[in-house]
């Protein structure tokens, strides 16, 4: 994978939960679930600013890359 999501990291350093962060950036729990655990293919950038502001964070706080080892 050469895109990581480090949701989880900062849903843990702002102390919010799944259900919270839900309803502030108004997306269903089943979809976050899925970029929490990084089994997303894409992200829309509407979804990357909303969980922005939510967190008080940077897109690259949320996203990492990771070179595949060829």
């Amino acid at each position: 994978m050469a895109i990581l999501v480090n949701l989880d990291v900062m849903m843990a350093k702002r102390k919010i939960s799944l259900n919270e962060l839900a309803e502030r950036v108004d997306i269903s729990l089943a979809n976050l679930s899925i970029l929490k655990n990084n089994k997303c293919k894409a992200v829309r950038f509407s979804t990357l600013n909303a969980l922005c502001r939510a967190l008080d964070c940077q897109p690259a706080d949320l996203l990492e890359y990771i070179p595949d080892n060829e």
